[in-house]
């Protein structure tokens, strides 16, 4: 794993300027795939209290809003969650670093690529605070496949996302996981195939930074290539990007 100081001012100003186009900038925002794969982990039952942190544009809980019994999405940034509220019960604007729920208030909690923008050991701790015991919790996060893409991947994600503070490799957030006081944990892989081009386009960045990030492609390892099975035709690049989806209960 690799950690960046990063000012919680910058990870508003990011995301601010991607909240209109946010759902639409990756294949995987509304991957129907990901998001089953996600409900049968948690494997509600219809009465549960459910946490969403970084609730973002809503995506994860309007997917999961009929098999709970309540949904509270937690987040910084007001503009990515005014489209969220349909999508919940109740929405707190909040660091997850400190949640202001008291212990146990929930069944469940999931967390779509939020964790990378956030201080780790403190959101995490802050996350089994506030999940009750026997309860699961389930992060979802972009990863390098191991050493041998890492770091070119994690400069592929740097220019593309300047507010993210925690680039995570295969196993990474299964460690943080345990350490949190987690047990049970387990790691499911997930491969996204994204047009990058497309999942450049985030409307937060200049067009410098997406140069950047072909560039990197166009001169990647043969190990970097093979991981990602790297496509690069007609002027196009594609990536088969991994999630790892990490599951843990208290």
């Amino acid at each position: 794993m690799k950690t960046l100081h990063i000012p919680r001012d910058l990870v508003q100003e990011h995301f601010s300027a991607r909240a209109a186009t946010y759902d639409g900038s990756s294949f995987w925002c509304t991957d129907q795939a990901i998001l089953e794969r996600i409900r049968g982990l948690l494997a509600p039952t219809g009465t549960e209290r459910l946490l969403d942190v970084a609730v973002g544009t809503g995506l994860v809980s309007r997917h999961l809003k009929p098999h709970v019994g309540h949904i509270t999405g937690l987040d910084i940034n007001e503009d990515m969650v005014d489209q969220a509220r349909d999508a919940v019960d109740e929405l707190v604007i909040s660091p997850g670093e400190t949640m202001p729920f008291d212990d146990g208030s929930f069944d469940l909690i999931v967390c779509r690529q939020g964790i990378q923008f956030m201080g780790l050991d403190a959101v995490l701790a802050e996350m089994v605070r506030v999940l009750k015991p026997g309860g699961r919790m389930v992060s979802i996060d972009l990863a390098a496949y191991g050493d041998d893409d890492r770091v070119e991947y994690f400069e592929i994600l740097r220019l593309r996302n300047p507010a993210r503070r925690n680039f995570f490799a295969r196993g990474d957030v299964a460690a943080a996981f345990l350490a949190a006081g987690c047990s049970q944990v387990a790691t499911h892989d997930h491969v996204s195939v994204e047009d990058v081009d497309v999942w450049s386009d985030n409307g937060a960045i200049a067009e410098s930074r997406r140069e950047g990030i072909r560039e990197v492609y166009r001169n990647a390892s043969p190990a970097f290539a093979s991981l990602h099975s790297v496509q690069l035709a007609d002027g196009r690049i594609v990536d088969h990007m991994l999630f790892e989806l990490t599951v843990g209960t208290k």
